[in-house]
């Protein structure tokens, strides 16, 4: 495994614009689908409108075609946990270094 780069904002600023909107739709729909949480829940627990939580549901917001690469999976995984469980945190940091690793810089 090579060094991870030196945190430069604007490569992260980059790929958390085109990242983390998707990841985002992603850990909602698991949170409510997986792990049974209401959308008004969600909504609290998260600090957004009921109304963003049914557009993420409904894949209108945060949704596009494009797969994730794997390496952010297990970063989903770990933000629905902590959230579901008010426990943990996931930093932009997190999703920076696992998609420089995936191959998206």
């Amino acid at each position: 495994m090579t060094e991870p780069s030196p945190c430069d904002i604007m490569r992260c600023d980059t790929l958390v614009r085109r990242l983390l909107p998707q990841m985002r739709a992603e850990m909602v729909y698991r949170l409510v689908n997986e792990r049974g949480i209401t959308q008004s829940e969600a909504s609290k627990r998260l600090g957004i409108s009921r109304a963003a939580i049914s557009q993420y549901m409904s894949r209108k917001r945060g949704f596009n075609r494009e797969v994730l690469p794997d390496n952010l999976e297990s970063v989903i995984e770990r933000w629905v946990s902590a959230v579901a469980s008010g426990e943990g945190t996931i930093t932009i940091c997190d999703v920076c270094r696992s998609a420089e690793f995936a191959g998206n810089r």
